[in-house]
């Protein structure tokens, strides 16, 4: 009789943890048009805006790289607090409005059923196959955060050297294959002038491909009151495509972040890089492994944290 206790006393500790975990197809049940729903909103937006992809993937990075994938770069500041939305590095992140227009969509089917945490994560996921990437399975079952501070924003800057970046990942046990290999989703960014003036300045970075170097510096030399800060493509080639073709530019002096360029040149990284340049099936793959990685970040499942109702508020207590 004691064994049996303990054997129920086990399985009732284990029980909520086995619940709790991300699973493809977490919504099947509650809200079996959930992925449907996110993919057509995406769609939507995607038809006018293929620049989508690049605003989301950078969202998601944004928002899982501070206090893990819990949609906290979502909450709008108020009177009383200011949000992750206000940090430097999050004032230029876009495409709130398609995650908004999505749980409005998901609220009137199935109410505080779908975290904005997920549609962050489904929709990246529609974005980059829209744009020629690999299409994968997403684990969902996230739920959102009720805590957005400013302050927590310390996301690797565009001129840290590798191994400095490095450690911002390592912090959220990513390899540097992860590393590289999400610095792919370059191939479909921009960069606004000011990541990179000090590139450009003067005779310029010596690293710097000279065609690349005459071509920004027009970029930015045409900056004016109604564009005070231009933007230029970070992959020259296929710049609305999810490809390798980022790595082959940066082995070809083509980086315009010197995050980028040090990809390519630091021996830490440039392993990685070559075989992404040389292999596109090799990339699409770990890029897939990667997303799901990334966004498995110290996720809040189970009972922790909330469904939104609206993704920009914390829900009334």
């Amino acid at each position: 009789m004691m064994g049996m206790k303990v054997m129920l006393v086990l399985y009732l500790m284990i029980l909520p943890l086995t619940l709790a975990q991300l699973k493809v197809g977490f919504y099947s049940d509650s809200c079996p048009q959930a992925e449907s729903i996110v993919q057509a909103a995406v769609l939507k937006r995607f038809s006018s805006d293929k620049s989508i992809t690049a605003a989301l993937l950078r969202m998601h990075f944004h928002d899982c790289f501070v206090r893990g994938c819990d949609a906290s770069i979502l909450i709008d500041s108020t009177s009383q607090n200011q949000s992750e939305k206000v940090a430097g590095p999050n004032l230029t992140v876009r495409g709130y409005e398609l995650i908004d227009e999505a749980k409005k969509t998901l609220e009137s089917v199935c109410a505080s059923k779908v975290s904005c945490a997920d549609i962050i994560t489904l929709a990246t996921r529609d974005a980059v196959v829209l744009s020629g990437g690999p299409s994968y399975a997403v684990p969902t079952g996230r739920r959102d955060g009720r805590v957005s501070n400013p302050s927590e924003v310390n996301l690797p800057g565009p001129s840290l050297p590798v191994s400095q970046a490095f450690q911002t990942f390592m912090n959220k046990n990513m390899t540097m294959d992860d590393m590289v290999t999400l610095l792919g989703a370059h191939t479909v960014g921009v960069a606004h002038c000011n990541f990179f003036s000090d590139r450009i300045s003067g005779r310029g970075d010596r690293r710097m491909d000279p065609a690349l170097l005459a071509k920004l510096k027009g970029i930015c030399g045409a900056a004016s009151g109604s564009n005070p800060n231009p933007t230029a493509f970070l992959d020259q080639g296929t710049s609305f495509t999810v490809d390798n073709e980022f790595f082959r530019q940066i082995r070809l002096k083509r980086g315009v972040m010197k995050i980028d360029q040090e990809l390519a040149n630091d021996r830490l990284s440039r392993g990685f890089v070559s075989r992404f340049a040389s292999n596109s099936t090799l990339f699409r793959t770990r890029f897939a492994q990667a997303m799901v990685k990334m966004g498995n970040i110290e996720v809040l499942v189970g009972n922790a944290g909330e469904i939104r109702k609206n993704c920009r508020v914390i829900n009334a207590k």
